[in-house]
């Protein structure tokens, strides 16, 4: 045999069918042709997975098993990564999860990371050794990679109520969610609408902001670079953020916080400052987490669809998208008036 002769084993990695071939053939994504051959998760009967596997098999495509992470044979268990379950959204967001998976004869696992990257992929990894059948992460930051790693390796997951715009997502229409509180505010009269627009490592706080800046827009009006605070998604944050705000020679006559906590957080500012809600200062949250309509003054806020965001995260972790339009679900969210907005005065 000559020197540049491959070996028969060489030859064969050379020739393999890939997942990306297999991809390629039937135009859809790596990470569908993965999630619809691997036999460790649920059997989908799509007229796109039916499609996929007659693909592969006429392709003569095999699995490389040695590729993934995951333990031989189906454990019916789906990892779930969260930033923490002190936070409201999130112990929402896996119950809303663990209740899918229980229709569906699986068992939801929860692993926290504190918004932490170097954790996320540290709970991955525990996760993965426990023998989970796919990952489903609510921790995509902005410029992070740990996503596309997971692809790399073969193992299925989807992003859950934030995403990086490129793989399998579950989440709310949040630049229609930002969209629909500031144009509640605008069409009540408020013209200066300050926004405690949360951290830009995070897709939903960003969608949010994109939404206020579109009602503005559509509204002819200018949004001044003061009214955004940028801030966690904490209580104490929100608190200082209104604060902020209401140091401003011009303040605001309503906030838009982008999530409730911080939106509490500015309702207890108002209140230490001596200002009135809705009266003074009008104010709107977003999520809708329980305790906000039970607040002495109810917080007007936009409901996230937690159940339907968890079914379609599922649905995706199962069958994959059904076209590459589709890789990303959207779910519409729905804005709650309560008592703390109001008209603005006259001169707002």
């Amino acid at each position: 045999m000559s020197n540049t002769e491959a070996k028969p084993d060489e030859a064969a990695r050379q020739t393999r069918v890939t997942i990306i071939d297999v991809a390629l053939a039937a135009g859809v994504s790596k990470s569908t042709v993965s999630r619809i051959l691997d036999e460790r998760l649920p059997r989908s009967d799509s007229a796109t997975a039916r499609r996929v596997r007659k693909i592969a098999e006429d392709m003569g495509y095999v699995r490389d098993v040695s590729a993934a992470s995951l333990r031989r044979g189906s454990t019916q268990t789906i990892g779930v990564i969260v930033p923490r379950l002190t936070d409201t959204v999130m112990a929402m967001l896996y119950e809303a999860l663990a209740k899918a998976c229980s229709r569906n004869g699986l068992f939801a696992i929860v692993a926290t990371t504190d918004d932490q990257p170097k954790a996320d992929r540290l709970a991955a990894e525990s996760l993965l050794k426990r023998g989970v059948d796919g990952l489903i992460l609510s921790t995509a930051r902005e410029g992070d990679d740990f996503a596309d790693t997971l692809v790399e390796r073969d193992i299925p997951f989807v992003l859950a109520l934030r995403t990086d715009g490129r793989n399998l997502s579950a989440i709310g229409d949040d630049r229609l969610g930002g969209y629909l509180a500031t144009r509640h505010l605008l069409d009540l009269g408020h013209r200066r609408i300050g926004v405690i627009a949360g951290p830009s490592y995070a897709s939903s706080a960003r969608g949010r902001l994109e939404g206020y800046r579109q009602a503005f827009d559509e509204a002819c009006l200018e949004v001044h670079p003061d009214w955004i605070v940028p801030s966690t998604f904490g209580i104490e944050a929100g608190a200082d953020a209104a604060e902020t705000l209401m140091k401003l020679e011009s303040r605001p006559s309503a906030i838009f916080a982008v999530n409730d906590n911080t939106a509490i957080g500015a309702l207890s500012s108002l209140t230490r400052l001596g200002l009135s809600v809705p009266d003074e200062v009008s104010v709107v949250g977003y999520n809708d987490i329980p305790i906000v309509s039970h607040l002495p003054t109810s917080l007007t806020t936009v409901r996230v669809p937690f159940e339907q965001i968890a079914s379609n995260a599922l649905d995706l972790l199962t069958n994959g998208e059904a076209s590459p339009e589709d890789r990303i679900r959207l779910s519409a969210p729905t804005l709650i008036p309560r008592k703390s907005t109001s008209r603005a005065g006259p001169d707002s």
